[in-house]
C-alpha cells in the first residue's frame, strides 16, 4: 500500500492495483482568499488513471468545484448520499451515494463508510447538507482509514471495530486529520480532531500507522498551515508512540508494507 500526501485532505491512496483520491482540492487558494502554501503535491494533471474519489463533506477545503471540473467525469465520486444528489442536480453524473453504514467495492477493494461527527454543509443556511462521512479501504491483506474531518467522541473508532476487529483483523493504516484551534475558539473539538486528539485515536483504531493530513496546505484565519504539525512534531519527541507516527510532506509517500501472517 501506497499513500502520497497531495495537500490538506487529499491524498492519493494505492492499495492492491486501485487508485483512489480523497478530497480533491488543487486550488491556489481557499475560498478565493486564504492563500495555498504549498504546491498540490501532485500536479492534478500528472494523476494518472484513478479508480474513485472518495468526498467527505461539502465544506470548501475538501469539495473544491475548480478541482471536479478538472477531473474526469468517469470516475465514480462517492459522497455522502445528500452531497452525492446536490452534486448530481449541478451536473457531476458521476457522483454516487455512499450512506453510512453501507460498502462499495472499487477495483477489488472494499469501501466502507460511517458517519463522521462533523457538521459539513456548505454554506451557513443549508444545515440539510451537514452530512459527513468517514472511510475504510480493506482487501484481504491490507486496511487503510481514512476520517475526514471529525471530533473524538467515544465511538470514532466504530467502524473499524464492526469491519475488521469483529473478523479478528487490525488496522493497517490509520489517516487522521490535526488542527489548531486557539484558546477563544473553544468550539473547535466538537468537529475536528486536534493533535493530541488523532494520538488518542490512533491508539483506539490499534492501527500500525499513523499519517496525519489538514495541515501545510492553507493559511487559515486562527491558525497558520503548520501551527497543528509544529505541535505533533513537540509531543513525538516524548511519545511512546513515536515511531508509528510518520509525518510526510506533501509530494512525498508512504509505502506500507502488508502484515506479517
Amino acid at each position: 500500500m501506497r499513500v502520497t500526501y497531495v495537500g490538506h485532505a487529499t491524498l492519493l491512496i494505492e492499495v492492491a492495483g486501485a487508485r483512489i483520491l480523497t478530497d480533491p482540492n488543487f486550488d491556489p487558494r481557499l475560498g478565493r482568499v486564504l492563500p495555498r502554501v504549498s504546491a498540490p503535491g501532485i500536479p492534478l494533471e500528472a494523476l494518472g488513471r484513478l479508480d474513485a474519489l472518495l468526498l467527505t463533506h461539502a465544506h470548501a477545503d475538501h469539495l473544491s468545484f475548480k478541482s471536479l471540473d478538472r477531473l474526469p467525469r468517469d470516475v465514480p465520486l462517492y459522497a455522502p448520499p445528500v452531497i452525492a444528489r446536490w452534486l448530481q442536480r449541478l451536473g457531476y453524473r458521476h457522483a454516487r451515494e455512499l450512506p453510512p453504514a453501507s460498502s462499495v467495492e472499487v477495483a477489488g477493494v472494499r469501501v466502507h463508510a460511517a458517519e463522521a461527527t462533523h457538521r459539513g454543509n456548505r454554506y451557513g443556511f443549508d444545515r440539510w447538507r451537514s452530512s459527513a462521512n468517514m472511510y475504510l479501504l480493506e482487501t484481504e491483506s491490507e486496511s487503510c482509514f481514512f476520517a475526514g474531518d471529525t471530533a473524538l467522541t467515544p465511538d470514532t473508532h466504530g467502524l473499524v471495530e464492526a469491519r475488521l476487529w469483529a473478523r479478528e483483523r487490525e488496522l493497517d493504516l490509520a489517516l487522521l486529520p490535526i488542527g489548531y484551534a486557539p484558546w477563544w475558539k473553544p468550539g473547535f473539538r466538537r468537529g475536528h480532531l486536534t493533535h493530541l486528539d488523532a494520538l488518542e485515536l490512533f491508539e483506539r483504531l490499534r492501527a500500525r500507522v499513523l499519517v496525519p493530513y489538514h495541515w501545510g496546505t492553507f493559511r487559515h484565519v486562527t491558525a497558520t498551515a503548520h501551527d497543528a504539525i509544529d505541535r505533533l512534531r513537540q509531543v513525538l519527541a516524548s511519545h511512546h508512540q513515536q515511531a508509528a507516527v510518520r509525518i510526510i510532506e506533501p509530494g512525498e509517500a508512504l509505502d506500507l508494507a502488508p502484515p506479517k501472517p
